[in-house]
């Protein structure tokens, strides 16, 4: 359960990761559209100010010129700044008030988006946390069961887990493994019964934190000599009274372990048959004949 708790988590940090770059470049457009906007606004109030002809202007005009030929040769000089202004522009009002509503509607979208992005962060930093505290006490977990299993399986020696970065967000998962009388600095340094071996030993080790109804074990006795294969066949019988396993061999040692053998015989050429044996009803019937 914390397995799926911790991948439904990584899934919705994803999500909102993606989520969040969408809210900021929806943010970074309204932005400029804002910035366009006023730059409009300023523009239009600067024109406004220009053509404006209030009754402060009107009296200056008069006290400035007191007879008709002052008064016409200042006239023709505002006509010609006029004509040198071009066109009046007559809707700037209108559009200088529909860029103030426009303005005021894309304030509040910008509000909203930021809004959002906030409590999007904080969901993300939220999640980040609770995947970190899971997944230390489950490493911490899964490392000091490793730690006790190995030696069980070996014989002896030590095996370990280590996180390769600090951040436990990115961080991979290096396997120490040494078993008894060795000093190897990497687990490909094994052989492959002893790869195979501590392969098991994590295993069983996430079995122990987080048992599943079942295990699938195909050929991984193959490897290993009577020794390990008793030891092995130990450690599946301990672990079956939480965990069912089947696994598929072909050495005696294992196969005198298991509680229920299934073959496949072909006691007639082309003709294949599932034979299943109770190990302890046909121990029952050989001490009665």
């Amino acid at each position: 359960e914390k397995d799926e708790l911790i991948r439904s988590l990584e899934s919705d940090r994803v999500i909102m990761d993606q989520e969040r770059e969408t809210l900021s470049q929806a943010l970074s457009d309204v932005r400029l559209k804002a910035q366009a906007i006023e730059i409009e606004i300023s523009r239009l109030q600067g024109e406004l100010r220009t053509r404006d002809a209030t009754e402060a202007h009107l009296v200056e005009y008069e006290l400035r010129f007191g007879h008709r030929e002052a008064a016409e040769t200042g006239l023709a000089r505002i006509q010609t700044r006029i004509e040198r202004l071009g066109p009046i522009n007559l809707v700037a009002l209108d559009e200088y008030q529909k860029e103030l509503e426009r303005k005021a509607e894309l304030d509040h979208q910008h509000a909203e988006l930021t809004e959002a992005l906030e409590t999007l962060e904080d969901a993300i930093r939220t999640i980040d946390r609770e995947t970190r505290s899971l997944f230390r006490n489950t490493f911490d977990a899964i490392n000091q069961s490793f730690g006790q299993i190995f030696p069980q399986l070996f014989g002896g020696g030590e095996a370990w887990l280590m996180l390769t970065d600090e951040d436990l967000l990115s961080t991979g998962v290096t396997i120490m493994a040494r078993p008894p009388g060795k000093r190897n600095s990497s687990i490909y340094l094994l052989s492959g019964g002893e790869k195979a071996l501590t392969a098991l030993s994590l295993v069983f080790a996430i079995f122990q934190l987080n048992p599943a109804p079942f295990c699938l074990l195909d050929e991984v006795d193959a490897p290993l000599d009577d020794a390990n294969v008793g030891r092995y066949a130990d450690a599946v019988a301990k672990m079956s009274k939480s965990v069912q396993f089947i696994y598929i061999t072909h050495n005696k040692i294992a196969m005198e372990r298991a509680e229920q053998l299934m073959g496949v015989t072909m006691s007639e050429p082309g003709v294949s048959r599932l034979v299943s044996v109770d190990i302890e009803r046909a121990v029952e019937l050989a001490t009665t004949e």
